[in-house]
């Protein structure tokens, strides 16, 4: 319970599970806002004391303390399983899924504050959340929004370095190429280059870190729109959220649509450390670059086949299936189409997960979307057949440790059912999700004074011989 203090929160906290009981099982930590503070840096100002104190303390009465052993498969296998990363603002669990500074995205979605009563969550206030491990008032979110927009400016060099490239370019390349555009505006950088206290860093991180955030979307939307829509850019709508200001300057005026975008830009924005991209933009960081070269780094992992650029994967397989056996696939021959894209020597996109060990939540928040506001789309009726059918033949091979459905397996319907056709764009939407948790942590990263990463590196004669002593020993 990282924030909670006293008796006075045990109240606050027994109060709110009461008001939400059917999640009282669930809340493992929770704490209401305390201030009427509408200001976000405010807020960290009074936290990131204690939590300098906390980490400090931590270190010292239990620095020594072993939390696991290394084995050779962990070295070879790319580090997987490693505990070896201080990630503050989210937490994977195998069985369980992510949790957002201890909060599930059922419970995400009925405790942060909606752009309407019963909707999805705002992504503002999950950005409040994981930079403060508070749960917002609607007005503290609504004060977030209109600094969001207000700074969400991007200068016209930026657009004329995505001009730079070929129209057919991928809208990854051409979105990393905004992001580093923008770093020539770094807070960051011009407050280290005249001599800032590193007691201070957090501080132009945390500038650097919310225009980032806003700005995303701009530069995202303008590479949507130069690449699908003849270069026909429509400006932010100063009367619309986060989420629904991106879908609006995609080109997308649906009411639904712009639900979609609020739940999509929320449930990707962080998966704790360990995968490519928040691994990438923790690592940068740590060389103390600013969230700007941080965060086009990330972009550049995600952009791999076998991180983000998987959700475009996934829709064009799907449209494959229907592409050779028609919309009104049986199960047969479903089943047939998966062992043909298993015998070939490929995978079926959208399944399995590095960590989880069950069917991502991710997954599920969609599912439910899609039951209340499309049941009877064609391909998410596809997505639903592959649920009953991928499954059991993925176990029945015995390679896969988790043959359920992920995150990726969902989205592209989704998109694809309110007009976002482009499967070639959908790992930009992820990028501009992604920017809300990979900021986040990178400004506490600054204020807890975490080191520059630098993990040790064998090669494979060391470990024969290490293996070979182990074994005489």
């Amino acid at each position: 319970m990282v924030f909670l203090k006293g008796v006075s929160a045990l109240y606050r906290l027994r109060s709110r599970v009461k008001q939400h009981s059917n999640l009282s099982t669930s809340v493992r930590w929770l704490q209401t806002q305390t201030s009427s503070d509408v200001d976000l840096h405010s807020q960290l100002k009074e936290l990131i004391p204690e939590q300098q104190e906390r980490l400090k303390k931590l270190r010292a009465e239990h620095g020594k303390v072993q939390l696991g052993n290394i084995t050779v498969d962990m070295v070879i296998g790319g580090m997987r399983g490693m505990t070896g990363l201080l990630w503050e603002t989210s937490l994977l669990d195998p069985d369980e899924g992510i949790r957002f500074r201890g909060l599930s995205i059922p419970e995400c979605q009925k405790l942060l504050p909606g752009a309407k009563p019963d909707g999805e969550p705002l992504p503002e206030g999950l950005l409040w959340l994981l930079l403060t491990g508070k749960v917002p008032s609607k007005a503290q979110v609504d004060a977030l929004s209109q600094e969001l927009r207000d700074r969400a400016v991007v200068p016209d060099y930026v657009f004329k370095a995505i001009d730079a490239l070929p129209v057919s370019t991928h809208p990854m390349t051409q979105f990393a190429t905004g992001v580093m555009a923008l770093q020539v505006q770094s807070e960051f950088q011009k407050a280290y280059e005249k001599g800032i206290s590193k007691a201070k860093y957090w501080e132009p991180t945390y500038e650097d870190a919310l225009s980032l955030i806003a700005r995303v979307p701009f530069v995202a939307s303008y590479v949507y729109r130069r690449m699908y829509k003849d270069g026909k850019f429509i400006p932010m709508d100063d009367s619309l959220d986060y989420g629904g200001n991106f879908s609006h300057m995609l080109g997308f005026s649906s009411p639904q649509m712009h639900e979609l975008m609020r739940l999509y830009v929320t449930i990707h924005s962080d998966h704790e450390g360990g995968n490519v991209s928040a691994h990438t933009g923790h690592l940068v960081g740590s060389a103390l670059s600013d969230p700007y070269l941080s965060f086009a780094a990330a972009l550049n992992g995600l952009a791999g086949p076998l991180h983000g650029l998987a959700n475009q994967e996934v829709l064009l397989w799907i449209k494959s299936v229907v592409d050779e056996c028609g919309e009104n696939i049986s199960k047969e021959q479903l089943k047939d189409y998966v062992w043909k894209t298993l015998n070939g020597g490929k995978v079926v996109p959208g399944f399995g997960h590095g960590v989880l060990r069950k069917t991502d939540p991710r997954y599920m928040c969609q599912r439910e979307f899609a039951l209340k506001h499309l049941p009877d789309d064609p391909l998410f009726k596809l997505v639903s057949q592959l649920y009953e059918v991928v499954p059991p033949i993925l176990t029945e091979l015995g390679k896969v440790k988790n043959p359920w459905p992920n995150v990726d397996a969902h989205s592209g319907v989704l998109l694809n059912h309110f007009g976002l056709t482009e499967a070639r764009y959908y790992t930009v939407l992820f990028g501009v999700s992604r920017s809300i948790g990979i900021c986040s942590q990178l400004i506490w990263d600054r204020a807890l004074g975490l080191p520059l990463e630098r993990p040790k590196s064998v090669t494979m004669d060391w470990l024969e011989n290490y293996c070979k002593k182990a074994k005489a020993a």
